[in-house]
Order: structure tokens, then sequence, then C-alpha cells
């Protein structure tokens, strides 16, 4: 039986370019190498696309000095990867895509787009889910439909923040930041969350205590998308699920829990701090479990995710309210991250979810 050729792209333009180097490492050797004829698809930081040559390029990262492009052909009659190189200009037939990309450009829809037009078949959540679930402001949007609980907020947009030249509003940026700051605070009480609606691993994110921390952690967001949530600090547990499967049949793992070592699980927390730490299975009041499984079920079916996703909570202090915090359509594949960890806990290893990935692939409908 021939091998089926399945190009795995990773890298990427986000903020969570070195994550996905790491990522991408887990998920290739938990692939079946005589099912698998791999091809390495890197993007580098500045959005070039290059042929990694082995698992060694990514982990030292010389693959960045390739001198062979690989181009994904939007062609939908050939299905083919183009690569350019010294030797000149060859196709190789593509079977499946397997997208280990975080972060803005990467699990935002917009490659989404690109291998649906190519009509390769490829695993995650397609466009919609994509698009919306990296967008932390429609995320509540669709949510708020669901009578699931969240965060109170505030929508700030950047261009009231930082002078991009861009605003129709004509009032000098500070008085419009000035401005912002008062919506806010007319609406929620310190401490907030200041967050990039489209950022992801905590990039740009920050915790208000006061008028001058906000100020400055908008500015901070600013730099990082268009659009600015600003929500209600909830004080209690993180929790997430992860969940595989389709809209109409979606499972759900075991929990997990988020100690973290900082004030707030930010990207130096969650990659870099030893401190921080992950409790399977933790126990929670009764009936709290099967709660926050049933709603990370149910948003993953209103976003109409496909593949997988890891849907995050937070159980409230004193209330032990059941709060939703957002969803990782294209959750990470570190030895540290939740996703792969949660699905091991509830039986099923690292290789069979990454085959349980692809056969969803093939299965898709569009």
């Amino acid at each position: 039986m021939s091998k089926r050729n399945i190009a795995v792209v990773f890298g990427g333009q986000s903020s969570e370019h070195s994550v996905s180097c790491i990522s991408v490492q887990t998920v290739a050797k938990a692939m079946n190498q005589e099912k698998y004829d791999i091809t390495y698809i890197g993007i580098t930081e500045d959005g070039r696309w290059l042929l990694a040559d082995s698992l060694e390029s990514i982990a030292d990262g010389s693959w960045k000095e390739s001198k062979t492009g690989a181009i994904l052909s939007p062609d939908a009659v050939k299905q083919e990867v183009i690569l350019t190189g010294p030797e000149g200009v060859s196709t190789k037939k593509i079977d499946v895509i397997f997208p280990v990309l975080h972060g803005m450009y990467g699990e935002d829809g917009t490659i989404q787009g690109l291998f649906q037009m190519s009509h390769i078949p490829y695993v995650g959540c397609g466009v919609l889910a994509s698009a919306a679930g990296m967008d932390k402001v429609y995320t509540k949007i669709i949510v708020d439909d669901l009578g699931v609980k969240q965060a109170e907020y505030v929508l700030v947009r950047a261009e009231d923040v930082l002078d991009f030249g861009t605003s129709a509003n004509k009032k000098p940026v500070e008085q419009r930041l000035e401005e912002q700051a008062d919506r806010v605070e007319e609406k929620l009480e310190y401490p907030v969350f200041i967050k990039p609606s489209k950022a992801g691993s905590s990039k740009g994110v920050s915790k208000a205590h006061n008028r001058q921390e906000l100020l400055e952690g908008l500015k901070v967001a600013a730099a990082h998308d268009t659009k600015i949530l600003v929500e209600r600090n909830v004080i209690g547990r993180e929790i997430e699920c992860a969940v595989l499967g389709s809209a109409t049949d979606v499972k759900a793992s075991g929990l997990g829990e988020i100690l973290a070592a900082a004030e707030f699980y930010d990207f130096d927390a969650k990659y870099n701090n030893a401190e921080s730490k992950t409790v399977l299975s933790p126990e929670l009041p009764e009936g709290k479990t099967e709660e926050i499984r049933e709603a990370a079920r149910r948003i993953f079916a209103a976003m109409d995710g496909y593949g997988l996703s890891r849907v995050d909570f937070f159980l409230e202090k004193d209330t032990n309210e059941v709060i939703f915090n957002e969803i990782n359509t294209l959750p990470g594949f570190t030895s540290i991250s939740m996703y792969p960890m949660l699905w091991n806990e509830a039986g099923m290893n690292i290789e069979e979810l990454v085959e349980k990935q692809i056969e969803l692939a093939y299965a898709r409908r569009y």
C-alpha cells in the first residue's frame, strides 16, 4: 500500500511562531511513518514558505535557511505543493494537510480558506469557526445566545488608543484614549483584564488595577490588534476541556486545571515558567465537571467547530459559577500542552489523537 502524502505546515507570522515550531515536532513524531510521507512546510515570521528537510532542522531552526520554497497551490484540480529551488521548479501531490499553526494567519481562518480553495482535506476547524474562535469579541457574541455565563466586557477600538491616522474621530488621540478609559470605568470595576481580541497565547494581555495601568494596558493591546477586549476580572479556578469531532458529534475529555505561577496565565507563565502547573481530573463541586463538559460541547457546536478545540472556563470563587473564558481552535501540542494531556488521560495517546484528527480531515464535508 502506497503512503499518503501529508503536508505538515508550521511556524507562521504570529506571536506564537516559536510555540508552533515546538508543537510540530510532537505532532510529526506521533505520525505513522509507514503510513505517511511527510512534507514539512515552514512559514517564517516574515511570511516566506520554505521546505524543511527534517525534524532536526526544525528543532535547531536551520530550516529557515532552506533554499527551497514550498508554496501550496490554490488550484483545486492539482492539489499540490509547488517546490522552487536551485534545481528548478517541481510539484508534489498532497493528500491531506495538518496545520500546526497558532495565532494570527494560522488559526484565524485565513490559511483555512486557502486549504478549502485547494480542495485538499485538512485537519481542524474551518474558516468560520477559526475566524470567530480567534476573535474573542465575536466568540462572546455567539456564546451569548447559549445562555452560558461570560465575564462582562467593553470593546475598545485600537484606533482610539494609538494614532494610526485612520480614525474618523478627529479628536486628539490622548483625548480619545481617556474617553475609552471612562467607558471602561463606567461599566467595570478594577481590576480588569485587557486583551487583544485576536492575539493568542496571552500576547499583549495585561491586568489593570487602576486607571494608569488601564491606559498603559490599552496601548500594549492596541499594538497587537485592531480590537481590544476589556473584561471584568474573574477570581476563581482556571479549568480547561478538550473537545474533538464535528458540530453534530462532539466528544469532550475530562478536565484540567491551570495553576499559574504568575498573577495570570500569560505567555511567559505558559511556556517559560516551570512553576506553572497543570492538574488533570481536578476535584470540583458536585455536578460542575459535567456542567463544564456539556458547556464545552455546546460552544464547540455553536461555533461550527470541527476536528479539535480546547475550551477554557473559570469556576468562580465563592459562587462556584461556571464562566466561559475562550475557545482555542488549534491548541498547542507541546510536551506541556493541555490538549494532548487531557486526551491521554482519557485513554487516547498522542499517536491515536493525531491519527483521529487525520481521519476527521478525510471525513470532512464542505
